[in-house]
């Protein structure tokens, strides 16, 4: 192998920008900066999917009222 054509890989701080969580990482890069991570995305959390589909069911709950009494 040549010498000093690689890269430096290190470790490197990746901060979430939404919740603030310090993730550490390999990289080559010296600062990391993420969107979301896996303590804030509605994915590995659960909070914001069932929201979602909470607001869905009630909205069809709704529309379904209104077609009964109206029919």
């Amino acid at each position: 192998m040549k010498k000093e054509i690689h890269p430096n890989f290190k470790e490197v701080k990746a901060t979430c920008t939404s919740c603030g969580k310090e993730h550490i990482f390999g990289s080559t890069v010296e600062k990391i900066s993420l969107d979301v991570c896996s303590n804030c995305h509605a994915f590995y959390t659960g909070d914001r999917s069932t929201v979602k589909a909470r607001g869905r069911v009630e909205r069809f709950n709704k529309i379904l009222e209104k077609s009964k009494t109206s029919a």
